[in-house]
Parts: C-alpha cells; structure tokens; sequence
C-alpha cells in the first residue's frame, strides 16, 4: 500500500462484545474521546444478558447483535463498516485520545496495512499483576504483536478473521499476514487492557476455551504453536533483568504461565477430538 493514502481516511472502530457492563462504557468513550477527525464506532453485542447492550446503544454510532463468537461480530463489524480502515477492540480495552492519529499516521509512514498498538494490563490483585509483568515483556518485541488497525479492503477481500477460531483468530491473521510477506507496523503508543481482578480459575477456563481452536490454528500454520512458544520464550529472554527485579511476580508468572500451557493442551485435545468428529462427518 503507498505511503501517500491520506491520513484523513475515515477509521471504522469495531468493538465485539458480550456481557461485558463493567468495562463496556470506559471502552466506547475512550474512543469516543480520540482526537482524529473522521472515525465510526460500531459495538457487535453477542446477545447480552446484562446492560451491555443498553450502554452500547447509547454511545455507539452503529449498533448490531450478531454471533455466535468474536471472530464473527468482528466480521460482521467489517461488513457494516463505511472507513479506508479498521480497528478492532475488545470491550474491556481502554485508548489515550491520539491512538487513532498515531495508528493511521503510522500506517501512512511505513506504508503498510497492518498497525498494531502495543497493550498494558490494568486491574487489582495478584495474578493480575503477574500478567501485567508479562505484557510488560512483550512492549518491546515487535514480532509479538498482532495488528488491530488494518485496511478494510484487505480484510474484505483476504483477511476476514476466522470464524473456526475464537481466541486465536487474531493470531491467525498474524501469521497470516507474515507468510504473504506483509509487515505489520508498531505505534508509539500503550493502550489499557482492563482485566479486572484475575483469578486462576478464570484464567484456566479462558485458555481453555482458546485451546479448543488451537487445531484448527495448526492447520491453517504447519507451525503456528511452536512458532509462538518460541518467540514467547524469546521476550522473556530478552526482558530477563526487568523480571530479575521483580522475583515474587516473576515466579507467579511462571506458575500462571504453566496453568496457562496445560489450559491449552486440554482445550487443544478436546478440540482435536471435535474437529476430527467433523471432519468425519463431511
């Protein structure tokens, strides 16, 4: 893509959410508060059962229910979208005013059609401080980061997030994007992941249900797991004395980490053991 599209182009933000009334409001001002001129916020609610879908309403410019998991809102969004860009969030994701400005001027810098927008944890509690130690590791390795500013047409016409996956989709995009020789931008900028008061009862369940599309993940890249393990390993290798000086986070992390790998290889299992039965079934 040339570097000469204009930095004006209009961004649609597509924000998928579900059940999510604690951060959804922060979410959506956050993006309602950016300083560039010409975006749309379009919130997909997958059938809410609390007040996500009433706040959502009330503050997104476009408002639609679809399902039955994230990479179809996101698909959806992209369908109902009218920008040159996209940008997709999660809904407990919190933007500073310019990240919009330093995304698409980032895009427009480098020429590419891929921005990603390095994240923080934010939150209360132990784990949850153990995983904010972990992003931490991850700010300064560019090869980690999937893209969330991305140009329509491509996603429209190559790069629809995977409706087999729900976890790993934006992964898949990653890797997607990195095979077809098409680099993905880092903007100079935090964005705020709100993820509240972890628990390690939470954290299993949601690897877990990340793990159930792992084999379908292997399929589409030969070798996607231990690509992303060993580029896992290599931030933390690279971050070893930021860890060193905070020993008792550092150890959790690790814990949390293993939890994290067995969380996956049971969801992975059951996985495999779906997609084979329809498989069978064809």
């Amino acid at each position: 893509m040339s570097s000469s599209m204009s930095i004006n182009g209009r961004v649609s933000v597509i924000v998928p959410t579900r059940n999510n009334e604690r951060t959804i409001e922060a979410c959506l001002q956050s993006v309602l508060a950016q300083d560039y001129p010409d975006f749309e916020l379009l919130v997909v609610d997958n059938s809410s059962s609390d007040g996500t879908a009433e706040i959502a309403q009330k503050l997104a410019h476009k408002f639609f229910t679809a399902g039955p998991e994230r990479s179809a809102q996101r698909n959806r969004g992209i369908l109902e979208s009218a920008g040159e860009w996209i940008l997709w969030l999660d809904s407990d994701m919190i933007l500073p005013p310019n990240s919009v400005s330093l995304a698409v001027q980032t895009a427009n810098e480098q020429g590419v059609i891929g921005v990603a927008l390095p994240e923080r944890t934010i939150g209360s509690g132990f784990w949850t401080a153990c995983r904010a130690l972990e992003r931490e590791c991850y700010l300064n390795a560019p090869w980690l980061h999937n893209p969330r500013l991305l140009n329509r047409d491509f996603m429209l016409s190559d790069g629809a997030f995977d409706e087999a996956m729900s976890g790993p989709e934006d992964t898949d995009l990653r890797f997607s994007m990195r095979e077809a020789g098409l680099p993905i931008a880092l903007a100079d900028i935090v964005i705020d992941h709100d993820e509240g008061h972890l628990t390690l009862k939470e954290i299993m369940e949601k690897r877990y249900y990340y793990g159930l599309s792992i084999p379908v993940l292997q399929q589409e890249h030969d070798a996607a797991i231990s690509t992303q393990r060993s580029e896992v390993l290599k931030a933390y290798t690279q971050n070893w004395k930021h860890l060193a000086r905070r020993p008792v986070h550092a150890a959790g992390m690790v814990f949390m980490r293993v939890l994290e790998a067995a969380g996956y290889l049971i969801g992975a299992r059951a996985g495999a053991k779906r997609l084979s039965q329809v498989e069978q079934g064809q």
